[in-house]
């Protein structure tokens, strides 16, 4: 049996899937590349809006805070890989 290295070794991402350290950083590149512009961040401004800041009342339904918590979720994810990415990018 081979040793697998670091860059081949795969582990479970913030997102629950499993991939290689390179896959990862590919993806977190993307998603910070995606949105370091201006126009970037006022989509990412919106979608935390619509999302992590949107405050539901007791009048929401099961299903569509089942729908919110799942692009809460979604925008969650997309910081921790642009915070994941700068943070690499800044140690080397």
């Amino acid at each position: 049996m081979s040793l697998l290295n670091n860059k081949e070794k795969k582990y479970t991402s913030i997102d629950g899937m499993v991939r290689t350290i390179e896959q990862e950083r590919d993806i977190n590149a993307c998603i910070a590349s995606a949105f370091s512009d201006d126009a970037g961040k006022r989509a990412l401004a919106y979608l935390k809006s619509i999302s992590i800041n949107a405050v539901s009342g007791p009048e929401i339904t099961e299903n569509a805070l089942f729908h919110k918590e799942g692009m809460r979720y979604i925008v969650a994810v997309i910081e921790a890989r642009i915070t994941k990415h700068n943070k690499e990018s800044k140690n080397g």
